[in-house]
């Protein structure tokens, strides 16, 4: 059985049949997993480069705040309860945030 496939992937055909197997597993995996992580990096940094004083945002690291100025890589927020300004870069903003009406 090892002697017919080794004989069948010497010759040309099978050696093209072989190859055909992992570039189509590299195509479906550039498709499910690279594409939509793409689509996903352009909505966050179309959504950094929106923020703007007066929106409401939480960081990666769970803290949520007001905006009071956006600087080129950076932004100044103000946090609640005693209105402390922590300064954090742009790329820690995970969202920003609505305030939402209690039910």
């Amino acid at each position: 059985m090892l002697a017919i496939w080794l004989q069948s992937s010497t010759s040309g055909l099978g050696s093209l049949s072989g190859l055909a197997l992992p570039i189509l597993f590299f195509v479906v995996l550039y498709f499910l997993m690279i594409v939509p992580n793409q689509r996903k990096q352009k909505k966050w940094q179309a959504m950094l480069d929106q923020i703007k004083s007066g929106d409401r945002v939480t960081t990666n690291g769970g803290i949520r705040g007001t905006v009071l100025t956006v600087k080129d890589d950076s932004l100044i927020l103000r946090v609640q309860p005693d209105g402390v300004k922590l300064e954090f870069v742009k790329s820690a903003i995970a969202a920003v945030t609505t305030d939402e009406p209690a039910a």
